[in-house]
């Protein structure tokens, strides 16, 4: 599921990369990438996330190229992109707004999309849904719900 950036987004990325590439090597080092992703998404990369990079792109080169950069930067911004559509539709189905959704949320927002589909159903959504059985399903049980049977080996890693 690797998104293709688009013409605008790849001339981004590609400037990106030429910026943090000071010294014209052709790829961008440890250091050189934690930048990149600081300048291109707003936060600094974790040890692990960096890592699972290095180690993915090392095998073949001495850092990360021009073109495994572009291919990581979009998925990246497709899960993040993914991410923040999981976050509207759970903001939709909270309308009063309390950060976790009840039983009577979902049967409400069910009602309006299926009106047909019985309340066991729901019911059992719910329920499978609200792994802590706390009778409030939280944004991450919301999230991981939503992503249940995604390849979810890494938002990194590219095929």
């Amino acid at each position: 599921m690797c998104a293709a950036p688009s013409r605008a987004g790849r001339e981004r990325y590609v400037r990106v990369f030429e910026a943090c590439d000071e010294d014209k090597k052709g790829y961008l080092s440890r250091e050189d990438f934690k930048v990149a992703v600081v300048m291109l998404f707003g936060y600094k990369p974790s040890k692990v996330e960096v890592d699972s990079v290095m180690a993915l792109v090392q095998q073949k080169n001495s850092g990360v190229l021009l073109e495994e950069f572009l291919k990581l930067m979009s998925t990246k911004k497709a899960a993040q992109l993914h991410h923040s559509e999981i976050r509207q539709i759970f903001t939709a189905f909270d309308m009063q707004y309390r950060g976790f959704l009840t039983l009577e949320d979902f049967k409400r927002a069910f009602n309006s999309i299926a009106p047909k589909l019985p309340e066991r159903i729901i019911v059992e959504a719910f329920r499978e849904v609200d792994q802590d059985s706390d009778g409030h399903v939280s944004f991450k049980e919301f999230e991981s719900a939503m992503n249940y049977g995604q390849n979810e080996v890494s938002q990194l890693h590219f095929a």
